[in-house]
């Protein structure tokens, strides 16, 4: 029997997302509540499927998937998240996941997700392709946001969210001075000039 990892810290949703694993005969179903945690069960319980929240501590789930996909470990992994398709779907699918499911979809669709991937097939939505209703400035800012890499991406959001600049070196294992550069070129990057406008430009774009 297939053994599945949940990897999402609210209680109520990994009580949700067992119930849909358990059903489909994946067992035991394992929890991380960490990114940090993740590559480290993986290794020590080899999973075949991942359902992976984008929004932890630690890690985020892009910082993951990448980790996943450099060390080659052998899992299929489903997005599960609460994050804008619009900004985190193709990074996902470019890293190696084989899914999307937003956490605002019926059960059931993260129960199709499942089953896609576990034939061997991919399972994303599609992004409405109409721009017309977007400002110019909206569009600009979707642009900056869509030339951020990965780790850009999970420091910026860090930052908007209020962690300090050892706060996020701790949880990501880097240096005080590599945060600092980082933020430097976040700021000249999304032409932001303060941590309170940063703040303003992620939730105004659905980043938290």
């Amino acid at each position: 029997m297939d053994s599945a990892l949940i990897v999402d810290d609210h209680p109520v949703v990994v009580g949700a997302v067992r119930m849909v694993l358990e059903s489909l005969g994946y067992k035991p179903v394992h929890v991380a509540s960490s990114g940090v945690d993740v590559v480290p069960m993986i290794r020590a319980h080899a999973p075949k499927l991942i359902v992976l929240d984008l929004k932890l501590t630690g890690f985020g789930g892009l910082e993951v998937l990448e980790r996943i996909r450099t060390i080659g470990l052998d899992c299929k992994v489903v997005i599960f998240t609460s994050a804008d398709p619009e900004h985190y779907l193709m990074r996902c699918r470019r890293a190696g996941a084989m899914a999307f499911v937003t956490k605002s979809a019926a059960m059931q669709q993260l129960q199709s997700a499942i089953k896609a991937v576990r034939s061997g097939y991919s399972f994303f939505p599609e992004l409405p392709v109409n721009n017309a209703g977007q400002s110019d400035a909206s569009r600009d800012e979707r642009e900056s946001i869509a030339s951020l890499s990965t780790r850009e991406m999970e420091i910026m959001i860090k930052l908007a969210q209020g962690d300090s600049n050892k706060r996020i070196a701790q949880a990501m294992s880097l240096s005080h001075k590599t945060i600092s550069t980082y933020k430097t070129r976040l700021m000249l990057k999304l032409g932001v000039s303060s941590l309170v406008v940063l703040r303003e430009f992620a939730k105004r774009n659905g980043l938290f």
